[in-house]
Order: structure tokens, then C-alpha cells, then sequence
């Protein structure tokens, strides 16, 4: 059910018509640093909710270590 060859060329095709070659390489900056950022927020997130469970005091009140630091 995944992607083939020609599926793929023809996305790849597609995805130089519509940006260029010059865009593809700012295109593809982008995208990582959105992906890294995101990926970032997730572990952030996951330490917030693990800290969250760990002490039960900073969960009530909703102050967590970010903003105590602060």
C-alpha cells in the first residue's frame, strides 16, 4: 500500500514545477526546522506531563519548572 517509483517520480516532478530548483533547497530548510522544532515540542511536552505526574503540587497550582525559572 506504500508509495512506488512512480508515484514518487511523479510527486518529485510536481514538487519542481510548482518551487523551482532555486526553492527546493530553502524548501527543504524549512521543513527540518519545523520538523526539528515540532520533535522539540514533543519531548518538551512529554517532560512537562511526566514532571507533571511526578509532583503533584506543581500540577495543581499549573506552575511548572519553566516558569519558575523565569
Amino acid at each position: 500500500m506504500g508509495l512506488h517509483a512512480g508515484e514518487i517520480i511523479l510527486i518529485i516532478a510536481v514538487v519542481l514545477l510548482l518551487f523551482g530548483t532555486s526553492k527546493l533547497p530553502e524548501l527543504g530548510r524549512s521543513i527540518g526546522k519545523a520538523l526539528s522544532e515540532f520533535k522539540k515540542g514533543l519531548k518538551e511536552g512529554a517532560e512537562d506531563a511526566d514532571t507533571g505526574k511526578e509532583s503533584g503540587s506543581q500540577a495543581k497550582t499549573g506552575k511548572s519548572k519553566k516558569k519558575a525559572r523565569k
